[in-house]
């Protein structure tokens, strides 16, 4: 039986946002379309690895797994550090030490507090950014799963700004790779299933503006487009109204034009 968690590279006690974000990471390193290793050796790997996140992403599976492998041989998580970093970040009031509480406490088993602690600071604090003391890819890992988060939680707007940054360093500089359709889906679900009606129609109608940059596809934006000519319409704002469905009409003339070609 070999050890998941050894071949995810975490913890025993890892959360399940780490145990994504590690596969995510290891998975990019392996995959035999990326992987700069032997195509046998590469997909092997791959499998292994795929069967280990398997095992852990599931509560029940990881359960039994834990019964069965740490019983047998008896692997102890060790205790006793000497420097409490939670309770140091947790002591200091800079923005830079409450982004790093926001990660950490996301990172272990803390999610509700690390959510918490997000919507505090971003309520409070004016230009509050996570991304401004993280290296990009750790920002891009972190900030993907605390999107998740919030989704979860049903802060869907928080959960969309966070998504429109990672999207938008994705598209300067190649990270996600093979990830990237599922952050798009996970974004559009969010601007299409899930913000109307959960926040005011100002910030619906940002959210939906804000998607227009963001590389959709042409029949994305033309929904958008009616959506939001919809609230200008509910707010009284028929020539808004008007340039919205004009422009949504257009977008989708350009999406046949081009699907005959």
């Amino acid at each position: 039986m070999e050890n998941c968690y050894e071949i995810l590279g975490v913890r025993r006690d890892a959360s399940a946002a780490e145990i994504r974000r590690a596969f995510r990471q290891k998975a990019k390193q392996l995959h035999p379309d990326t992987a700069q290793v032997n195509n046998s050796e590469s997909a092997e790997a791959f499998r292994r690895l795929v069967r280990a996140y398997d095992v852990l992403s599931d509560a029940r599976q990881r359960s039994i797994f834990d019964q069965s492998f740490f019983t047998r041989y008896h692997i102890h998580r060790k205790h006793g550090e000497s420097f409490d970093y939670h309770t140091w970040l947790t002591e200091r009031q800079d923005e830079e030490s409450r982004a790093k509480l926001i990660f950490w406490d996301l990172m272990h088993h803390r999610e509700n507090e690390a959510v918490a602690e997000f919507k505090r600071m971003s309520t409070n604090h004016a230009g509050f950014s996570l991304k401004k003391w993280f290296t990009r890819e750790d920002f891009m890992d972190y900030g993907y799963i605390l999107a998740e988060e919030l989704s979860i939680r049903g802060e869907y707007y928080d959960a969309f700004l966070l998504l429109e940054q990672i999207i938008k360093m994705e598209y300067s500089y190649e990270y996600f790779r093979l990830f990237f359709p599922e952050v798009m889906e996970f974004t559009l679900h969010i601007l299409k299933q899930n913000i109307e009606g959960t926040v005011n129609d100002e910030l619906v109608l940002d959210a939906w503006e804000r998607a227009l940059d963001l590389g959709f596809t042409s029949s994305d934006d033309a929904f958008f487009l009616r959506k939001m000519a919809l609230l200008y319409k509910k707010m009284g704002d028929e020539r808004t109204a008007d340039i919205c469905l004009e422009e949504a009409s257009r977008t989708a003339g350009v999406r046949k034009v081009l699907s005959r070609t």
